[in-house]
């Protein structure tokens, strides 16, 4: 049968629709048992290990992703796997938390008694509060949807989107009752274009020592043109004999100098460099330095020391390759 589009569009909706009735109905549901969960968690010395089947295994994949990224140590154990040697992850100061929509999962189901031989806390999600997964839990917390986005109501569907949610709310909840801060989700993340903002420092890209592009400010535009075109940063930084910045020499100020009709040979390069030009701490984070960057619409930046000595450039292929861009 060829539907309509506004039949597809009609069919979207709907499914739309009833997954967020799933989630304002999760929110009655939200209790004591909710709050005695995360209060067990946050008392654990070791691992949140998170186990499902199906769909509710993919979810709860995630669900110990988004726990382990936020502060809360925790992997996804298979059920299957579990049976077949992977018990042997779990420690006793570890907490199982197993998730099953119906609650009586047989591959999930047979190794319940398994665990609580390890003597270990084990906590529950589903939607049957008689389930023998919701008996055998120390705490359950139910996920009871009215109904399916799927309108044969057998594919998980507003069901894993509400776990889903609880997933993430329990997430949230321990991030904020631990005090996890921006630089502790940064240290999770390292090689992620977030936590390269939150970490890499003006110091960690600059060009130095020999790759820095230094004169003093007594040559000519010649002679600084050969320091720019041998380091390659498209510009170069001006100095005193005491080795303090006085200015910068771009390939903009190059350009202007030609429209000028100057001796290149024989114009001095404090006579056209950029003397007020914008110098960053090496400490600044390298996404505060794009922001610099972009709101004066330059694109390089000179590093300074204390003194007002170079000691670092970049420019904004530096921040590309770093992929704060």
């Amino acid at each position: 049968m060829q539907l309509t589009q506004e039949a597809l569009i009609t069919s979207a909706k709907r499914a739309i629709l009833i997954e967020r009735d799933a989630l304002n109905h999760l929110l009655n549901q939200i209790d004591e048992s909710f709050a005695q969960m995360c209060t067990q968690i946050l008392a654990c010395e070791g691992r949140t290990i998170v186990t499902g089947l199906g769909k509710s295994g993919h979810i709860g994949n995630k669900i110990a992703a988004t726990l382990a990224s936020t502060g809360t140590p925790s992997f996804f154990m298979h059920p299957t796997e579990a049976s077949h040697g992977d018990l042997g992850m779990i420690t006793h100061k570890d907490i199982v938390l197993a998730i099953s929509h119906s609650g009586n999962t047989e591959e999930l189901v047979n190794i319940l008694p398994l665990i609580k031989r390890l003597n270990v806390p084990l906590y529950g999600i589903s939607s049957n509060p008689n389930s023998t997964l919701a008996k055998q839990a120390d705490i359950h917390l139910n996920i009871n949807i009215k109904k399916e986005a799927c309108p044969l109501g057998l594919a998980p569907t507003a069901s894993t989107t509400a776990t889903l949610a609880l997933g993430d709310a329990l997430a949230v909840t321990l991030l904020e009752a631990r005090g996890f801060t921006q630089q502790d989700f940064a240290l999770s993340h390292p090689g992620g274009s977030l936590g390269k903002s939150l970490l890499l420092k003006a110091t960690d890209i600059m060009h130095t020592g020999t790759q820095l592009p230094v004169v003093n400010m007594h040559v000519t535009i010649k002679e600084a043109l050969l320091e720019m075109t041998t380091k390659g940063l498209g510009m170069t930084t001006v100095v005193n004999n005491k080795g303090q910045l006085q200015g910068i020499y771009t390939d903009g100020d190059l350009r202007r100098s030609l429209q000028k009709n100057l001796d290149l040979s024989t114009t001095s390069i404090v006579d056209e460099m950029t003397s007020e030009c914008h110098t960053v701490d090496p400490d600044i984070l390298a996404a505060k330095a794009l922001q610099l960057m972009e709101a004066h619409k330059i694109n390089g930046l000179v590093v300074t020391d204390k003194k007002q000595c170079p000691i670092g450039a970049f420019n904004m292929q530096d921040l590309i390759q770093a992929k704060i861009l």
